[in-house]
C-alpha cells in the first residue's frame, strides 16, 4: 500500500509540473528568482506564459551574480527595458528542443541573432559559453534549460 501511495504522489508531482508554463516553472524555482524578476521588468512574463512552443535557456541566480557590478541593477531600470528585452529574448529559441534533440550549430533566437550550440563528448550542452546545468524542465509551452551564465547578444556587446 505504501508503494502505491508513493507512486501516486510522484505521478501527481510530474503531472503538476507538466501543467505549468515556462514562466510558472521558473517562478517555482528559487534559483531562478532573478530571471523571473528580469522577465517581469521586461514585460516578458505574458509571452513566456503563452502558447509557444519555446526553448528557454534560463540563467541561474549565480549566473546573474557574475555580471559586472551594477549591470543587473541598470538593466532592471525602466529606461533600459529595450536592452533587457533584447538580452532575455536572446535566451529563447522558437520551438521545443529537449536535450536529447539538441544539434550542434547556430540556432536563431526570438531576438533575431543566433546562438552557437555545442555538445561535448560527455553530452554537456553549451550555448555560446554558458553550460546547461539543469536540462529539460518540461512546461506546457516548451522546455527550459538552466544555464550558468547570462549570454549576451553580439549587438549588445557593441553598446
Amino acid at each position: 500500500m505504501k508503494n502505491v501511495i508513493v507512486i501516486l504522489c510522484l505521478a501527481m508531482g510530474v503531472f503538476t509540473a507538466q501543467g505549468q508554463s515556462i514562466m510558472e516553472q521558473a517562478s517555482t524555482n528559487p534559483d531562478l528568482s532573478t530571471f523571473v524578476t528580469a522577465c517581469k521588468a521586461a514585460d516578458l512574463q505574458t509571452t513566456l506564459e503563452g502558447d509557444g512552443p519555446f526553448t528557454v535557456f534560463a540563467p541561474s541566480n549565480d549566473a546573474f551574480a557574475t555580471l559586472t557590478a551594477g549591470t543587473l541593477e541598470s538593466l532592471l531600470q525602466p529606461e533600459n527595458k529595450d536592452q533587457l528585452v533584447a538580452i532575455l529574448s536572446y535566451h529563447v529559441i522558437p520551438g521545443k528542443v529537449a536535450s536529447i534533440d539538441v544539434t550542434e550549430g547556430k540556432s536563431p533566437t526570438v531576438q533575431g541573432e543566433e546562438v552557437d550550440i555545442t555538445v561535448d563528448a560527455d553530452d554537456v550542452i553549451k550555448v555560446n559559453n554558458a553550460t546547461v546545468t539543469t536540462a529539460d524542465v518540461e512546461a506546457t509551452n516548451g522546455v527550459m534549460h538552466v544555464i550558468d551564465q547570462v549570454i549576451m547578444p553580439p549587438s549588445q556587446l557593441k553598446n
